[in-house]
């Protein structure tokens, strides 16, 4: 039957007496497959996790545009790495590093919730944000 009508004969479900075929188009049925995969990954939200870098003794207008940036970030639906870089002896003063982040996570305007909390890392302290 399937040689009559110039298509193939698929086997659907082998393991099964007797096993089930179809007759089908085979290279039209792997192209719709493909097509439906690409479709599938072009609907996909892809976020990124951008990084904005700070230090202890940035000053407040690199720190109002670095906010800015981090907003930009969110707005666009990608989530925030936010690190405090310690050099030398500044890693004597975590504490005053953590509060540094935590203003700098308070002060941006734009709705977020913390993903990952504060974590000390070799070169200093970092935490991720992301949009609401």
């Amino acid at each position: 039957m399937a040689r009559e009508k110039e298509l193939d004969l698929v086997e659907i479900v082998p393991n099964v007496r007797p096993p089930v075929v179809k007759i089908m188009d085979f290279g039209k049925y792997q192209y719709q497959k493909a097509k439906e995969e690409q479709q599938q990954k072009a609907k996909q939200k892809k976020t990124e996790v951008k990084g904005i870098r700070l230090g202890l003794k940035t000053d407040d207008h690199d720190l109002e545009v670095r906010r800015k940036q981090a907003e930009k970030f969110l707005s666009q639906g990608n989530k925030v790495r936010i690190e405090i870089r310690l050099r030398g002896r500044e890693k004597a003063h975590q504490p005053l590093a953590r509060s540094a982040l935590n203003n700098f996570i308070a002060s941006i305007s734009f709705p977020n919730r913390i993903e990952q909390e504060i974590k000390k890392f070799p070169g200093g302290l970092n935490a991720i944000i992301a949009p609401k």
